[in-house]
């Protein structure tokens, strides 16, 4: 009879300590895509963004530019091998950050600020939205597969 009584009680403990650790893991696993940004964003500064985006993008990953789809790192690092070099920066922060309750795929976006310094010196700034989705690597790392 005991047993009867105890039982949902030992069920419903398991289902809210359950959610209270998908809840940790989902918060851990946002922590960790936002810390990921942030050395993505400044290893841009430090190094150059195209240390940057080819240290941080999968094998398999995809940058719109232009209106148009540039696919698979390599064909990335083609594309910022023609980028401005030293003349240019790009500065950027998100302001939200999601993951997927897998922990597999996580996304962020916010506002980015990229400028470029002619040979004249005159500065052109332009400034937008980014959207990037992030994948969970074999390692535990983050990797962005769309920019």
């Amino acid at each position: 009879m005991m047993m009867k009584k105890t039982l949902p009680v030992i069920l419903v403990l398991t289902l809210v300590f359950a959610c209270e650790s998908r809840q940790d893991s989902l918060e851990t696993w946002k922590k960790e895509i936002e810390e990921t940004e942030k050395e993505f964003s400044a290893m841009a500064q430090q190094e150059g963004i195209p240390a940057a985006f080819l240290a941080f993008a999968a094998d398999d990953a995809v940058l719109m530019r232009n209106n148009a789809l540039v696919v698979g790192k390599e064909a990335i690092k083609e594309s910022l091998g023609a980028g401005s070099g030293d003349n240019a920066s790009l500065t950027w922060k998100p302001d939200f950050v999601d993951v997927a309750a897998s922990g597999d795929l996580g996304y962020t976006y916010g506002k980015y600020r990229y400028t470029l310094t002619d040979s004249a010196g005159n500065k052109q700034v332009q400034e937008g939205i980014f959207h990037t989705v992030w994948k969970r690597q074999e390692d535990g790392s983050w990797k962005f597969v769309w920019d």
